[in-house]
């Protein structure tokens, strides 16, 4: 599965979880802190696999999952340039220290593991759409 198809997907389960709130009235803080990794592995099970484990993608005590995808990532499922014998598929657009290229074979990808800057509360508050497509449309090279 390519990128533009994760992030497809993963927006129409996102959208389904924003609406059902959206319907009980929730503001945009009740939504953000439904996200909370801790609330999401319970109630919405289905979200992301790794609630099945019990496990963070990132290693920090307070992780929301709102941007579950960073917005800051960049990406081209057709590759964004060569560099010698390799394409480059993927990016960062603030080129966050934590993050780095990852070469895998002919090709490089983003390595965000130890970046957690999407998945604080005040960063998804400054970012907040409840369209989440909205949000990650910048990502997509392919929609310029």
């Amino acid at each position: 599965m390519g990128y533009s198809d994760w992030v497809e997907r993963h927006g129409q389960k996102h959208k389904k979880i924003v609406e059902k709130l959206l319907s009980k009235g929730y503001s945009k803080e009740m939504i953000i802190e439904y996200f909370d990794f801790e609330n999401m592995k319970h109630k919405e099970p289905d979200f992301c696999p790794l609630y099945a484990k019990d496990k963070k993608c990132h290693d920090m005590e307070s992780l929301n999952c709102y941007l579950c995808s960073c917005p800051n990532f960049r990406f081209n499922d057709n590759g964004i340039k060569q560099i010698k014998e390799k394409i480059q598929y993927s990016y960062c657009s603030i080129d966050s220290k934590d993050g780095k290229q990852g070469v895998y074979g002919t090709k490089i990808h983003q390595d965000c593991t130890q970046c957690s800057v999407p998945h604080h509360k005040a960063y998804v508050a400054q970012h907040f759409d409840v369209d989440w497509m909205k949000i990650m449309q910048p990502c997509n090279k392919t929609k310029e």
